[in-house]
């Protein structure tokens, strides 16, 4: 029997509902078939944005999307998308693609902000931009003044200015951002916080973008914070960003549903992992900013396996399966448990890459199981996080071991409980029995995701095969202790009253 003791009264702090983030870039078919199709086409849109995949994400409470990469944003210039589509810009798309319209731009992607009801998190270009050029993007943006800036966004449609809490300065700067030390990033970063102002009554969060990789023990964000606070005007920042990918493709030639034991393992370990990434970042903020004012943002993160066999590589397009689903319901309980510091993250990505909400293709569209498990904890979102003790057993196979039980308990301002719960071993139930501190619990009902196999996954020939059912099979004792059994490899969301 695993045992979990719930604390009711036990609080640790806001769940920010910014850490169910998503991230779209200008790679694949994200934007253009994902989310652009045209004011033409015959799928159905608004305003050249596609229906179904706005009514999909809206059900999720989307808290906020960032735009426009990724390694896209440092070559992209803001002025070749905007003004009438037929006479902007076309480029060459980073990613070796054919060429970039710029069709989506700046009024489209606040367009699809609005249609969201989420906060814009817009990337700026600092590896081959200049400090002028996302001032003036600020400004455009932001600024209700009688400008030429202003005038130029009232004139291409748009009169009042919008709001923008979220800009990155620059992407990834010890890779495609740039290739720079951190030392080289911090004096950039200096510049750009000095000269992007904020035009707008919005407070404007500016976010070190993109420090470290998947490896990172926290020794970059350490040299970067020295140099930024070693100066003689020392200057801070509001967030800091890294990323983290449960990367595998050189090391796992599989696909992202043809996998045994060895391959699930292998990426859950990896996507544990994360926790460890937290604690050493957090433990170099926490010595210059002991009072938590800034925000760790994890704004990439995600599995990425080999790309889809008959696709273009440079497409990153994958399938997504119920492992992909414990991937994920197991990374938002560690980003819960340092909600302490932890206050944003952005999955990649939104459409057709990586670990996607959504996957289409032309007029098909289906939902994956990582759209479930987001949907399925979306109540979690600014909801105040319990203390939750697991004393579980552990899941091993050929020298790897994981706990098998990941969850998560929040308490919504009705008082309503949200215990979510994930089982990591690939074929066998688990036996929980949760005390339950400090409720009077008078009902326990829940809604399940599980597959007939851990490789379970949606097509467009069998979109349904994967989706969350309903779940009864919960018994509750006088004495406050829940008992169920967790089918292997499912992800549970409880509702306790």
């Amino acid at each position: 029997m695993n045992k979990l003791t719930l604390h009711a009264q036990a609080e640790r702090g806001t769940i920010n509902r910014h850490i169910y983030g998503h991230f779209a870039e200008h790679l694949g078919r994200c934007i253009y078939e994902g989310i652009w199709v045209g004011e033409d086409s015959p799928i159905p849109n608004v305003r050249g944005i596609r229906t179904d995949t706005v009514e999909a994400l809206r059900k999720l409470n989307i808290p906020n999307l960032r735009w426009p990469g990724g390694c896209f944003a440092d070559v992209y210039h803001w002025r070749d998308g905007i003004g009438p589509r037929d006479r902007r810009v076309k480029s060459v798309n980073f990613w070796g693609e054919a060429s970039e319209p710029n069709h989506f731009g700046t009024h489209e992607f606040m367009d699809l902000c609005q249609q969201l009801d989420c906060d814009p998190y817009i990337g700026g270009n600092v590896g081959s931009g200049t400090v002028q050029e996302m001032r003036d993007w600020v400004e455009y943006l932001t600024s209700d003044y009688d400008s030429t800036l202003s005038n130029e966004r009232r004139q291409n449609g748009q009169d009042k200015a919008w709001p923008v809490p979220f800009w990155g300065i620059g992407n990834e700067n010890w890779g495609c951002g740039g290739h720079m030390t951190p030392e080289q990033y911090a004096d950039l970063y200096c510049q750009y916080h000095t000269h992007v102002k904020n035009y707008g009554q919005t407070p404007m969060l500016k976010i070190a973008s993109g420090l470290g990789g998947s490896d990172t023990e926290g020794e970059d964000i350490a040299l970067f914070m020295k140099h930024i606070y070693g100066r003689r005007h020392p200057v801070t920042t509001d967030g800091i960003s890294i990323h983290y990918y449960v990367y595998l493709q050189h090391q796992l030639e599989h696909s992202a549903t043809d996998f045994g034991e060895a391959e699930w393992i292998t990426v859950l370990q990896s996507a544990y992992q994360i926790g460890h990434v937290i604690e050493c970042n957090a433990a170099v903020m926490d010595s210059y900013d002991p009072d938590k004012r800034m925000w760790l943002i994890v704004d990439e993160w995600g599995t990425w396996y080999p790309v889809e066999a008959g696709t273009n590589p440079a497409f990153l397009y994958q399938q997504n399966s119920m492992r992909d689903a414990v991937v994920a319901a197991l990374t938002l309980h560690l980003f819960q448990d340092h909600c302490d510091r932890v206050q944003m993250a952005n999955i990649a990505q939104t459409v057709n890459v990586l670990q996607a909400m959504i996957l289409t293709d032309g007029g098909r569209f289906l939902l994956t199981p990582t759209y479930h498990v987001f949907e399925m904890f979306k109540r979690h979102q600014d909801a105040t996080a319990l203390l939750l003790d697991i004393d579980c057993e552990a899941y091993s196979f050929r020298e790897q071991s994981l706990p098998v039980i990941s969850a998560s308990a929040s308490k919504s301002t009705s008082g309503e409980v949200l215990l979510t719960l994930c089982n990591l071993h690939p074929t066998r139930s688990a036996s929980i029995d949760c005390d339950c501190r400090d409720i009077a619990l008078s009902k326990a009902s829940g809604r399940l995701l599980a597959g007939d196999t851990f490789t379970a996954h949606n097509t467009f020939e069998d979109p349904e095969r994967v989706h969350p059912v309903p779940f009864e099979q919960v018994s509750l004792s006088d004495d406050g202790h829940l008992r169920l059994e967790l089918p292997a490899a499912a992800v549970l969301a409880l509702t306790l009253n």
